[in-house]
């Protein structure tokens, strides 16, 4: 059974029609059990943040703090790449490489978040609030039908989020050369006008995410695909905090 695409790497259509699954694999996905396994994720991102974010905050200055926490950023950020990849290629393993990357992956946001904060308090409240208010306002449209997931609709997310993909591959590509100038990375009108988009954009993919993982349980995939469908989610609602981060520090720096 086709149930489309997803521009979510971890939830593409080619994951949940294999048919390679182990005849041996006990219990079949359900939604009550991914939510749950989304749930823990959720917890192991917290866990990692706060160590990190305590560690920064402990510190006698800033400069201190950000040098002690800059080890553990890119220990939760390579780590956290290094997982997710494996998660994807291996999802079998997705058991005990899904909340491995969650724990990685706080680590990383903890020290970024700790950074945005020192420069501008009260940021990462407003940036969490803003994630977890649009995750449950999109959830509520999804569930009552108000937004409808229709081919249309997810070749549209796929195609502008392959877009996002080539702009910051250029941008990290400019980088290199020692080039932060470009129009993305401003706090201008249209810096804050393509992060908009950015999030917007973001936040479609969490539609997507909804329906793959109802659709998945549906098909009665294997329980350990429960892992795999919540990291697909909290991947996406890493990716959209992180914009509302991006979005709110430079309207704050027009301040």
């Amino acid at each position: 059974m086709n149930i489309g695409r997803s521009s979510n790497p971890a939830l593409s259509s080619k994951v949940f029609n294999e048919k390679t699954y182990s005849l041996s694999e006990t219990g079949t996905m359900t939604l009550e059990g991914t939510i749950n396994k989304a749930l823990i994720m959720l917890v192991l991102v917290i866990l990692g943040a706060f160590y990190t974010w305590k560690i920064f905050y402990n510190a006698d200055t800033t400069a201190i703090g950000a040098s002690l926490v800059g080890k553990w950023i890119a220990i939760g950020g390579i780590g956290g790449f290094v997982m997710s990849l494996i998660t994807i290629l291996k999802k079998e393993w997705a058991y005990f490489s899904a909340p491995l990357y969650a724990l990685l992956e706080g680590l990383f946001l903890g020290g970024i978040s700790a950074f945005f904060e020192s420069q501008y308090p009260g940021i990462v409240m407003q940036a969490v609030a803003l994630t977890f208010g649009t995750l449950f306002v999109l959830l509520f449209g999804y569930k009552t039908g108000v937004i409808k997931v229709t081919q249309k609709f997810k070749a549209g997310v796929v195609a502008a989020t392959g877009a996002v993909a080539l702009v910051y591959f250029i941008s990290f590509i400019f980088s290199m050369f020692g080039s932060h100038s470009l129009i993305i990375n401003s706090n201008g009108i249209m810096g804050i006008g393509i992060s908009l988009v950015v999030v917007v954009i973001a936040a479609l993919n969490l539609v997507l995410d909804f329906d793959f993982i109802a659709k998945g349980s549906e098909n009665g995939l294997p329980k350990y695909m429960e892992w795999y469908s919540a990291f697909g989610l909290i991947l996406t609602l890493v990716w959209l905090y992180i914009e509302f981060l991006r979005l709110l520090a430079k309207l704050s720096s027009r301040n």
